[in-house]
């Protein structure tokens, strides 16, 4: 099939859209000690080929004669990020509304088949331009070791071949990674969609389904409510609550995505203003807003000593 031509972001870099929280938590974790030596290990003895060949064995490659719809916005989405190259894309029959990008060296693109059947054309490329963002910042690399981690935790894995490691910590911070990394493709997502409210609307339906009689605006604005709240016990609770969790609540990723917007940084990226590959700013600079970010989240999270009554 042809494939339509489409406006994209030539060269762009993933710095131009990455989230000052996923640039800190990347810093942290090349701190986390031993972290990158367990991920050598995990991948040196084949965990990561065998999750490959579990998705690739039980999954559909799709491609122009196969769901050539889906396939046609993912190579749409590819164009418009300019990736050097575009991932393999597979299908997997699961009833979670869910896609996700694995792979430490060579990445593959995983969608559920619940989300081709549920969501509208739009929302499903809205999906695939979040994966392939995932791609450009090499997400891939920690995702892996996330899932295999969770494997492990959950006894899939040998547990001879972490003895003694905190893996429990390593989990952790790599879903404080994640949670960040999120808000980095979601930011992605609006780029490639020209759109910044769509991947809010998806968020809206991956929150609460595509129920009839749901307003997009009302939604918004409960977003734009969510930190509002000053109690201590709600701020509180809701730390604990998302310290497990492998994805930002849905109405803080919009309310972040929004803010974003709102800076302006979207609109100059969207007229050519941003930093191509090889030409990104210092790691100092970066370094200086990831401590800016974290300063700000001090007055909104609950402190070591509130954490401890707990």
């Amino acid at each position: 099939m042809a494939i339509e031509v489409v406006r994209g972001y030539e060269q762009i870099s993933p710095k131009a859209y990455e989230h000052p929280a996923d640039k800190a938590a990347t810093s942290a974790l090349h701190s986390v000690p031993l972290l990158d030596t367990v991920i050598k290990r995990l991948t040196d003895l084949g965990h990561e080929r065998r999750l490959r060949q579990i998705v690739m064995g039980n999954a559909i490659r799709l491609g122009p004669g196969q769901v050539p719809d889906a396939w046609g916005a993912y190579v749409r989405a590819a164009k418009i990020l300019d990736l050097p190259e575009t991932p393999n894309l597979y299908l997997v029959n699961n009833n979670d509304i869910n896609a996700m990008t694995i792979g430490a060296k060579t990445p593959i693109v995983v969608v559920n088949s619940s989300l081709l059947r549920s969501f509208d054309p739009k929302e499903v490329e809205t999906v695939l331009g979040h994966e392939l963002s995932h791609v450009l910042s090499e997400h891939y690399y920690y995702t892996t070791a996330l899932v295999l981690l969770s494997q492990f935790m959950q006894g899939a894995l040998p547990r001879s071949l972490l003895l003694g490691l905190p893996v429990r910590a390593m989990y952790l911070a790599l879903l404080e990674w994640h949670r960040a990394a999120e808000l980095s493709a979601d930011r992605a997502a609006a780029l490639v969609m020209a759109d910044p409210l769509q991947p809010c609307r998806v968020l809206m339906a991956l929150a609460g389904g595509s129920v009839p009689g749901m307003n997009f605006d009302v939604f918004l604005q409960q977003c734009a409510d969510y930190d509002s709240e000053d109690d201590l016990f709600s701020r509180h609770t809701r730390f604990w609550s998302e310290l497990n969790l492998t994805h930002p609540v849905a109405v803080k990723r919009v309310k972040e995505l929004m803010e974003w917007v709102q800076t302006g940084a979207y609109d100059r990226i969207r007229d050519g203003d941003y930093p191509r590959r090889g030409q990104e700013p210092p790691p100092s600079q970066e370094f200086e807003d990831a401590v800016a970010h974290y300063r700000c989240l001090l007055y909104t999270s609950p402190s070591p000593r509130d954490r401890q009554k707990s």
